[in-house]
């Protein structure tokens, strides 16, 4: 992966120029440290490199904590989704060279990452309700954007600006997504697979994976995108204690670890657990709407 430049606290010029007001959707320009639309709305630019385009607070309970992000940073930066990561960069490199890669939902900006080392002409603009993971979103690679926002709100973000969608375990948008894709761009989808995971259930009681996900994701898009190939990533990791913990932290299981003594059996955990991580990445093409 290529290193993040920690000197940079400002925005690559195509996220800019991809980038709308979020208060009356005219076109925005960096003016010193702030994005400001031509009706003199403004947006400051965080230290850390993004911007928050949200003009309401966030419902508790929606954005990921400090301990989830922290411990999704860690456990990512271990390699063990690593080959989650690989899959969307190849997937994506076949359809596209060059243009805008937006990830839905990016969280600390890992895949999307990874998928702009094998794009060397592309910007990212990374997209999430969670200010504390865009922090890490905006350092983690040099052409990263990084904004604040609620995917499931109308989006600050031009029509048919972007090449590739990403949308790694995050919301999803069908009506943004087409939106905001260009006719000839990818939609990439990545979602766990039945059985991921699957052994910690004895350690602590994770949600388990819908088993007609599939069915679900595909009805949820099909009135915007058509499936055009889904391929599955699986593999057996052996988890340390200290990883086992992260990974349940870092995902909606951590809202529920104060019940039903979840957190002392978790902190209790004292040997190697060997689990099964099991992906698919979806590819859509956005359909042509009449009207």
């Amino acid at each position: 992966m290529s290193p993040a430049d920690p000197a940079s606290g400002s925005l690559p010029p195509a996220v800019i120029r991809a980038l709308r007001c979020s208060i009356c959707t005219e076109p925005v320009e960096l003016n010193g440290n702030a994005l400001q639309c031509s009706r003199r709305h403004s947006f400051d630019l965080a230290k850390q490199g993004y911007v928050n385009l949200l003009h309401a607070k966030v419902l508790a309970g929606t954005a990921d904590t400090a301990d989830m992000v922290a411990a999704r940073a860690e456990f990512l930066a271990a390699g063990h989704y690593a080959p989650l990561a690989a899959e969307l960069a190849v997937r994506a490199a076949e359809r596209v060279r060059d243009g805008l890669v937006v990830d839905a939902g990016a969280g600390t900006g890992y895949y999307l990452a990874r998928v702009l080392d094998e794009l060397p002409d592309s910007s990212g603009l990374a997209l999430d309700v969670s200010a504390l993971a865009l922090r890490r979103a905006a350092r983690a690679h040099p052409r990263i954007g990084a904004a604040v926002w609620n995917l499931w709100q109308p989006w600050p973000v031009a029509d048919d600006s972007a090449s590739v969608l990403l949308n790694v375990f995050a919301p999803r948008n069908g009506a943004e997504f087409h939106r905001v894709l260009r006719p000839d761009g990818v939609l990439l989808v990545a979602s766990p697979r039945p059985g991921h995971l699957a052994e910690l259930a004895s350690v602590v009681d994770l949600l388990a994976v819908d088993e007609r996900k599939d069915e679900r994701l595909d009805a949820a898009l099909a009135g915007f995108f058509e499936l055009t190939g889904r391929t599955e990533c699986t593999r057996s990791l052996l988890l340390a204690p200290e990883d086992v913990r992260r990974v349940i932290r870092m995902g909606p299981s951590a809202h529920h670890l104060h019940r039903d003594g979840r957190r002392a059996r978790l902190d209790a955990l004292h040997e190697p657990v060997e689990v099964t991580a099991s992906f698919q990445v979806s590819a859509f093409a956005p359909r042509r709407l009449k009207g």
